[in-house]
C-alpha cells in the first residue's frame, strides 16, 4: 500500500456516492504521518480477503459481453474497509479514500482476470506490476438479475501448500502459506515474475455447503473437478441474495477451499507406459528395472499404488496362483480412487490383471484358499469344524475326513499340525529314496526271481490339467496291455484299474490271457485259465469324491479296503509299484504298502516332464532339437524369443507353442507366420544386404527385432490354430494357459513330408538302459496329435534312433529319472541337403499307451521285438514229417510281423449294443484273431457303461497290408453298429 501511495498521480477519487478533490502536494505531505496507521489494517484487511468469501456487486447491467470499457464490479465504502470509532483529520481521510481507491482497482484488476485469465486485454493493468499469477478459468453464465443488481459469489483462493515449490529460491513458512496466493505476493515472499503454478489440494472435489445464519444464502459449488478439470456451472441467480440484505456469518476457521485449482497436468495412468508387472507365485520382483521406472514415474501417488500392489500380492500368494501379469497403466487408473489404508475388493485386483479369466479361474476355484500361504491352517480349521458339526453319510467319507482331520490336534496347536504334515511328506521321500537304492541293490536278483508288479496307471498331471482332460478315469484305463507282464512265469500283476469293471469284462480279459498256451501249441482248446496269475482291483474311493478330479493314487490312498487286500496279495514275496504319470501321491501309497516304486520321484517328474523340462534334457544329451525357445511365461517374453527366431530361421514357415504341463497336442497351436508377415520380403532384403558375417552379430538384427516384434501382437491373434479347438477357441483362450503354465515355441519341420515317432525306453535300478518298443505314429486328428502306431518303426535307422535314444537316457540318468520313459521324434528329408534329419521334440517320463500295446502284442503272438534293429519275428508251428518222425527235427520257421493298433478309437454306435453282441458281429465278419498263423485283430474293451470308446490291434505279414486290413475292419465295424439314417459320432473315417 505504501509503495501505491507514492506512486499515486491521480487528481480526483471517485467514490459511490461521494465526490472528494484532494490536492497532490497535500497528499505528499501528509501521507507520512497516518502510513503507519494504514499499514496494518490494509494487510488485515488483504489477509481477510484471501481467506474469506467475497460478496460483488454488478451495478452495470448494460455492459456488453464484448466491450472493451472493463466493468465497475465492486465498490467499496469506507465502512467496508475500516470500523474505525477515531476521527481522522481531512488530509488523513483523504489519504485513506485514496488507498481505498488504489485497493478497489487492484482488486477489479484480480477479478476481472479471475473471471476471464484468458482474455488478454484483462492483463494489461497487471503488466506495469509483472505480476504472472496463473488463475483457475471459470466460465461465465448469466443470470436473471435480482432488484436490479447481479450477485456473484466466489469463495476465497486454494490455500499454498505447506511445503514450497522446488523452483522457489525463497522458504515459504506455514503462517504465509495459510494466507493464500495474493498475500504471498503483495508480501514479496516470491518474485512478483515468478511463475509459480499452484499444487491441486490433496482433497477431492465436492459439493460443501457455507454454513450460514441467513437461509437464503447459497451454497457455492467448487468449479473445478479435481481429476478431469472440468468446469461445473454457477448456480442460478435466482438462489443468490444480497448481502446487503442479510450479511451472512462465516465460519471463524476454514481448513479447506471450496474453490479448487485445476490442474494442467495429465492423469497418472496416461504419464505411465503401458507395461506390465510379472508376479510369480504371489511375488514380484521389486529391484527389476521396470518395477523402479514404473515406481518413478508415479512419484508421490506411489503409497497408494504400493498398498494397492501389497493387497494384490497378498492375494495372488493365498491362493497360490503361479502367474499373473499387472498392467501398470490399468494399475495406476485403479489405484488412485483407493486410499492407502482402503482394502481393494477382488474385483478390483482382477480388473488390472491382463490374464484376469486365467487368474479367476484358478481363484474360483474349490479349495483354492487353502494352497496358499496359511492355507494348511484354514483347511485344518474348518476340516475340525466341519467334524464336529456334520455327520459324514459314508464310510467311505467317514474314513477319508478321518484321515484327514486326525492329524489336526486342536486349532490351539496349528503350528505343530503344519510342522507334523511337513515332516510326514519328507519321511514318505526318504523312505521312497531308501527303498529305491534297496531295489538297485537287489534288482538282479528281484527281476529272476518270483515278484508281483502292481501297475497303478495314474495321472498324475496337475489340477488344473485334470480338469480338462474328458473322461479322466477312462483316461487312466487304456493300459490294461499291463496285464500282459506275466508273459514272465515269475511275474504276477495287481492291475489297480480307476473303473469298476463287470463280470462281462472281467471274463473277457481272463480268456484274452489264456490265448497264451493256445497260441504256443496253435490249439484253441488249450486255452488256460490264469485268474490266479492277475487281479484287478478297484479301489472303493473312486465314487467318493464326485466332485474332485482325483488321480488313480490319490483315490487309492483314501481306500484303506484296497490297501489292506493289496498287502495281503503282497505278503512274503518280492513287490514293486510301476506307475503312470508321477505323483506325491504314488510315493504316499508306495510307504503305506512299503514297496519300492520303479519310476521317478515326483520333484523330478515335475522338473523335467514339462516341454520346458525335455528341452533341458535334450540339451544335455547333445541330440538335435527344433530351433526354439523355453521357458515362456510373459508376452513380451514370447514376443522377443519369436522375434529373433523369425530372424534367425527364416526358411521356417510354421511355428508350434506347447504348453508345459498339457499332453497329447491339447496344448499345442501352429502359425504359418512367414506367409502372412507384411516385412517378410523387406526382411529378406535386410538380410541380403548384410554379409554372413555382419548378420550373425546381434546389432544388425535390431532394425528387424522391432518391425517383427511391431507386427506379431496382431498376426498371431489372427491367424493362430489351436490343436484343440473346442478348449480353445481363440488364441488369447490360449494364451492365457500357455503363459501361466509356461511352454516353449518350436519350429515345424522344414518338408512337407514327416513322420513322427515314438520310442519306449526303460532305465533299470541298476542303471541299464533299455529300448523296450519303438513306432510310427499314426495321425487322424492332424500331424500334432498321435491316434496310434505302427509297430515297430521303419522311418528311421535303427543305429541312428539308437544312438539318439542311448544319449538321451544317460541325460535322463544324470538328473535322477528312474524307470519307463518315452521319446517323441520327428524324423524328415531336409529340402536342401536332401538327407534326412531326425528331431527329439517331446519327453515324457511315464509308462505310455504305445508300450501297453506292444505288451498285448508281443503275448498274443508269443514273438520277439528288437527295437534296436526294427526286427519283429514270431515262430510259426511246422507239420510233422516223416524225417522228423526219426529224430531229425527242423526248427521253426521265423516270420516278420506288423502291428497297427490305436487306443483312441470312438464310436456312439457301441452303446447300443453290449460287448458280447459286438464280438458275435465281428466273428461273423470274418475278424478275429488266428491262432496259427498268429495273425488277425484283438481289441480292448475299457469299460462297459458309455461303451463308446475301444482299442484295437491288427497283426500282419507286412506293413502296407496290415494298414489295408486296419483301414477295412473299421469300415465293417462302422456298416454293422451303425443304422442308415444314424451314423452316430465316429472318428473310425479319419
Amino acid at each position: 500500500v505504501e509503495g501505491d501511495l507514492r506512486k499515486l498521480q491521480v487528481k480526483n477519487t471517485h467514490l459511490k456516492g461521494n465526490v472528494q478533490v484532494v490536492d497532490v502536494s497535500d497528499l505528499k505531505t501528509a501521507s507520512e504521518k497516518p502510513e503507519l496507521a494504514l499499514r496494518k489494517p490494509a494487510e488485515n484487511h488483504l489477509n481477510a480477503i484471501n481467506r474469506q468469501m467475497l460478496t460483488i456487486y454488478d451495478d452495470d447491467d448494460d455492459d456488453e459481453e464484448g466491450s472493451k470499457d472493463p466493468p465497475k464490479l465492486f465498490h467499496f465504502s469506507p465502512q467496508f474497509l475500516f470500523n474505525s470509532t477515531s476521527s481522522f483529520l481531512s488530509v488523513q481521510w483523504c489519504v485513506y479514500s485514496s488507498a481505498c481507491s488504489v485497493l478497489q482497482q487492484l482488486m477489479e484488476m484480480d477479478l476481472k482476470i479471475l473471471l476471464d485469465p484468458e482474455n488478454t486485454g484483462n492483463k494489461g493493468g497487471g503488466k506495469q506490476h509483472n505480476w504472472e499469477t496463473r488463475l483457475p478459468l471459470i466460465t461465465k453464465k448469466k443470470s436473471t438479475p435480482m432488484g436490479g443488481q447481479k450477485i456473484v459469489e466466489v469463495n476465497s483462493l486454494c490455500s499454498w501448500p505447506a511445503s514450497p515449490h522446488l523452483d522457489s529460491t525463497l522458504p515459504l513458512l506455514e503462517e504465509d502459506a495459510r494466507k493464500g496466493s495474493l498475500s504471498v505476493t503483495e508480501q514479496r515472499l516470491i518474485p512478483p515474475a515468478a511463475k509459480r503454478p499452484l499444487q491441486t489440494p490433496p482433497i477431492g472435489s465436492k459439493t460443501a455447503p457455507f454454513h450460514r445464519q441467513d437461509k437464503r444464502s447459497v451454497v457455492v459449488h467448487s468449479v473445478y473437478s479435481s481429476s478431469k478439470g472440468s468446469v461445473a456451472p454457477l448456480p442460478p441467480s435466482t438462489s443468490m441474495v444480497s448481502a446487503r440484505k442479510a450479511k451472512p456469518e462465516y465460519p471463524a476457521q476454514r481448513p479447506e477451499s471450496n474453490l479448487q485449482i485445476p490442474s494442467r497436468r495429465q492423469p497418472l495412468w496416461d504419464l505411465c507406459s503401458d507395461s506390465d508387472i510379472t508376479v510369480y507365485r504371489g511375488t514380484m520382483d521389486r529391484e527389476a528395472p521396470g518395477f523402479l521406472a514404473f515406481k518413478q514415474c508415479c512419484g508421490l501417488s506411489w503409497g497408494r499404488i504400493g498398498s494397492f500392489l501389497e493387497h494384490t500380492e497378498k492375494l495372488l500368494k493365498d491362493c497360490a496362483v503361479p502367474v499373473a501379469t499387472i498392467n501398470c497403466k490399468k494399475l495406476a487408473e485403479v489405484a488412485s480412487d483407493f486410499q492407502p489404508n482402503e482394502n481393494p475388493t477382488q474385483s478390483h485386483i482382477l480388473s488390472v490383471i491382463k490374464n484376469q479369466s486365467a487368474v479367476a479361474r484358478i481363484l474360483n476355484r474349490p479349495g483354492q484358499r487353502h494352497k496358499g500361504q496359511g492355507g494348511t491352517e484354514m483347511a485344518a480349521t474348518k476340516i475340525h469344524q466341519a467334524r464336529k458339526a456334520s455327520v459324514v453319510h459314508s464310510r467311505q467319507q467317514q474314513w477319508a475326513s478321518g484321515v484327514i482331520a486326525t492329524a489336526w490336534l486342536s486349532r490351539h496347536c496349528m503350528a505343530r499340525v503344519k510342522k507334523s504334515l511337513e515332516e510326514s511328506r519328507r519321511r514318505h521321500l526318504e523312505n521312497f529314496y531308501s527303498r529305491a537304492k534297496h531295489l538297485a541293490a537287489n534288482w538282479n536278483r528281484i527281476r529272476t526271481s518270483r515278484r508281483t508288479i502292481i501297475h497303478i496307471p495314474s495321472l498324475g498331471y496337475s489340477q488344473c490339467t485334470r480338469e480338462h482332460i474328458p473322461d479322466l478315469a477312462l483316461q487312466q484305463n487304456m493300459q490294461m496291455g499291463r496285464l500282459c507282464d506275466i508273459l514272465d512265469a515269475n511275474v504276477d500283476v495287481i492291475y489297480i484299474c480307476p473303473l469298476q469293471l463287470s463280470e462281462e469284462l472281467l471274463r473277457y480279459y481272463n480268456k484274452l490271457l489264456g490265448l497264451r498256451a493256445a497260441v504256443r501249441s496253435g490249439k484253441p482248446e488249450d486255452m488256460a485259465d490264469l485268474q490266479d496269475r492277475f487281479k484287478i482291483l478297484t479301489p472303493e474311493a473312486i465314487n467318493s469324491f464326485p466332485q474332485h478330479r482325483m488321480c488313480l493314487a490319490t483315490r487309492l490312498k483314501y481306500s484303506p479296503k484296497t490297501i489292506k487286500q493289496i498287502r495281503s496279495l503282497i505278503r512274503s514275496r518280492a513287490a514293486y509299484i510301476v506307475g503312470g504319470v508321477p505323483h506325491k501321491d504314488d510315493v504316499a501309497v508306495a510307504d503305506m504298502l512299503n514297496v519300492p516304486i520303479l519310476g521317478s520321484g515326483p520333484d523330478v517328474a515335475h522338473r523335467y516332464g514339462t516341454k520346458s523340462g525335455s528341452r533341458r534334457i535334450f540339451a544335455g544329451a547333445g541330440v538335435p532339437t527344433p530351433p526354439g525357445e523355453a521357458d515362456i511365461y510373459s508376452n513380451e517374453q514370447l514376443i522377443r524369443a519369436l522375434s529373433q527366431l523369425i530372424i534367425d530361421n527364416l526358411e521356417v514357415q510354421r511355428w508350434l507353442f506347447k504348453a508345459n504341463d498339457e499332453h497329447g497336442g491339447d496344448g499345442t497351436a501352429y502359425c504359418d507366420i512367414v506367409s502372412h508377415l507384411q516385412c517378410c520380403f523387406w526382411l529378406q532384403e535386410e538380410r541380403q544386404r548384410h554379409s554372413p558375417s555382419t548378420w550373425s552379430e546381434r546389432w544388425a538384427h535390431e532394425p528387424a527385432l522391432v518391425k517383427i516384434s511391431q507386427e506379431l501382437p496382431g498376426l498371431l491373434a489372427q491367424h493362430v490354430q489351436p490343436v484343440n479347438e473346442k478348449r480353445f477357441p481363440t488364441w488369447e483362450k490360449f494364451l492365457q494357459t500357455f503363459l501361466t503354465q509356461g511352454g516353449v515355441i518350436e519350429a515345424f519341420p522344414l518338408s512337407e513330408s514327416i513322420t513322427n515317432l515314438t520310442v519306449d525306453v526303460l532305465i533299470e535300478p541298476t542303471g541299464e538302459i533299455q529300448i523296450v518298443s519303438s513306432g510310427d505314429q499314426l495321425h487322424a486328428d492332424g500331424p500334432l496329435r498321435s491316434s496310434g502306431a505302427a509297430i515297430p518303426q521303419s522311418s528311421v535307422d535303427p543305429a541312428v534312433l539308437r544312438s539318439l535314444c542311448f544319449r538321451i537316457g544317460e541325460s535322463c540318468k544324470s538328473k535322477g529319472v528312474l524307470g519307463y520313459f518315452s521319446v517323441d521324434f520327428v524324423a524328415f528329408t531336409h529340402p536342401q541337403t536332401m538327407e534326412q534329419q531326425v528331431w527329439a521334440t517331446d519327453l515324457d517320463l511315464c509308462y505310455s499307451d504305445q508300450l501297453a500295446l506292444t505288451q498285448l502284442v508281443l503275448y498274443v503272438t508269443d514273438g520277439n521285438l528288437d527295437p534296436c534293429s526294427g526286427h519283429f519275428g514270431v515262430s510259426l508251428g511246422s507239420k510233422t514229417t516223416k524225417r522228423q518222425r526219426v529224430g531229425h527235427k527242423k526248427p521253426s520257421p521265423v516270420s516278420n510281423r506288423w502291428a497297427v493298433a490305436s487306443s483312441q478309437l470312438e464310436h456312439s454306435g457301441l452303446s447300443r449294443i453290449s460287448y458280447n453282441v459286438f464280438l458275435q458281429l465281428c466273428k461273423a465278419r470274418d475278424i478275429g484273431f488266428d491262432l496259427q498263423e498268429k495273425q488277425g485283430t484283438l481289441f480292448l474293451l475299457y469299460e462297459d457303461q458309455k461303451r463308446c470308446r475301444l482299442g484295437m490291434i491288427t497283426i500282419g505279414e507286412d506293413l502296407q497290408g496290415v494298414l489295408l486290413t486296419f483301414a477295412r475292419h473299421l469300415f465293417i465295424i462302422h456298416q454293422e453298429i451303425s443304422a442308415p439314417n444314424m451314423q452316430g459320432e465316429t472318428n473310425f473315417k479319419v
